[in-house]
């Protein structure tokens, strides 16, 4: 990832990616809401983080551990999730200053939007 990239390790700047998402812009698929939730978290956005968590699952709020330093995406594998579909998961793994989260997360549309629903840590 270059200094000018976006935090999610595609090769655009910030702006073109996954800002327009944080700016209002909805995510076309489950895999680009799963990068821009990924930056989110690396911004310690968490408006962009609640918008986008499914109401059934959505927590109150979100505590940032201040001590976190995200350093790395890699997308390991998605199905459905396409403009086409109403549920997709994307298998990823998120690394972090000291180790990393293996997670396998699925996303549904609601009101035509896609959502986090929940994800489960892999090994």
């Amino acid at each position: 990832m270059t200094t000018r990239s976006c935090p999610c390790g595609l090769p655009e700047a910030y702006e073109d990616c996954c800002g327009r998402y944080h700016g209002g812009v909805a995510a076309p698929t489950a895999e680009k809401l799963m990068r821009s939730r990924y930056c989110a978290f690396v911004r310690q956005d968490a408006g962009y983080l609640l918008r986008t968590w499914h109401p059934r699952t959505r927590p109150e709020r979100i505590d940032f551990d201040p001590g976190m330093r995200w350093t790395g995406l890699e997308i390991l594998g998605t199905t459905d999730g396409s403009a086409f579909h109403s549920t997709g998961t994307v298998t990823f793994r998120a690394s972090y200053r000291g180790g990393s989260l293996h997670e396998r997360s699925r996303f549904e549309r609601v009101d035509g939007a896609w959502v986090y629903v929940d994800g489960d840590f892999l090994s």
